[in-house]
């Protein structure tokens, strides 16, 4: 195991936390005997060429620093590569870092927990999902939460996470139950009244919310959270129960397991890891041990 490994960071991941966490979780990992380096980027097309550059350059492990899109752009850089891939959690949502389970926001015990995986040679493959040649650690969203995405994301105001709120509010207004096709493991097509359509290689997302209660990063399926035709009143009655997992157990949600997924319904978006993907349809697959996780 080279002593070389690279930190791939998000230095305005959290409001700024992801530069302080970077210096402490580098701090970490060089009192354990490694030598750090840095990657950052122009963007995200720039910040990924950068680390798989390091990765092609052999760095002994490529370790991310930020939210659910820096450890998703890190995936794109190491997944297939045999290169170990860590986690400083140090953004908003955190959820791949929940699935994996590492501290959230406490740097110096990331960097230390991974700084013993790497010399103990400690190591784990996961699973991860692939649609077309992007890949997903956590969870593929679509329908009712990808709408929020999607007009949260067109306002200029309110800034941070409050916007996302008042975005759910006004979806709430125009809710409408959507027609989806489903189909698994290329079977039969399902056609359903859905709210919502979560495919979880993980159980969260949105920061702790545990759509897909039962999945699980190393059983090579999918858990699929299908949200029925509901209305307003029981939407937000169900809602809140997704942050304990209970939400599963209400006669309109219903969970199915797979190791690919197809979903086609009109203007929806799909959002991987909370980053854009693009309009269904779209295919998921379920790659098993896809990636080798440094950590604990």
């Amino acid at each position: 195991m080279t002593s070389e490994i690279t930190l791939f960071v998000n230095p305005t991941a959290g409001g700024g936390r992801g530069a302080r966490a970077a210096r402490t979780a580098a701090a970490a990992l060089r009192d354990a005997g490694f030598h750090v380096g840095t990657v950052t980027g122009d963007g995200p097309e720039d910040a990924l060429s950068r680390a798989r550059s390091a990765v092609e350059e052999g760095t002994g492990a490529l370790i991310a620093v930020g939210g659910d899109g820096m450890a998703n752009l890190a995936l794109q850089a190491v997944v297939g590569t045999g290169t170990p891939f860590g986690l400083v959690a140090a953004g908003t949502g955190n959820d791949f870092a929940r699935a994996l389970g590492m501290p959230l926001r406490e740097p110096a015990t990331s960097g230390r927990m991974i700084a013993d995986a790497l010399k103990s040679g400690r190591s784990r493959d996961v699973d991860l999902g692939r649609i077309g040649d992007r890949w997903f650690g956590a969870v593929l969203a679509s329908g009712f939460d990808s709408r929020v995405n999607d007009r949260g994301n067109r306002m200029r105001a309110p800034l941070g996470r409050f916007k996302y709120d008042v975005a759910m509010v006004a979806e709430l207004a125009a809710f409408r139950p959507l027609p989806y096709r489903i189909t698994l493991d290329g079977g039969a097509v399902r056609e359903v009244e859905a709210t919502l359509v979560a495919v979880g290689n993980g159980p969260s997302y949105g920061g702790g919310m545990r759509i897909c209660p039962g999945a699980d990063l190393t059983d090579g399926l999918f858990d699929i959270t299908v949200v029925g035709e509901c209305s307003r009143a029981t939407l937000l009655r169900v809602f809140p129960r997704v942050y304990k997992g209970t939400h599963v157990d209400h006669p309109v949600v219903t969970v199915m397991r797979a190791a690919s997924v197809e979903l086609a319904a009109e203007d929806v978006t799909g959002y991987a890891d909370g980053e854009y993907v693009g309009p269904l349809p779209l295919t998921a697959t379920c790659v098993p041990g896809a990636v080798r996780v440094v950590g604990p």
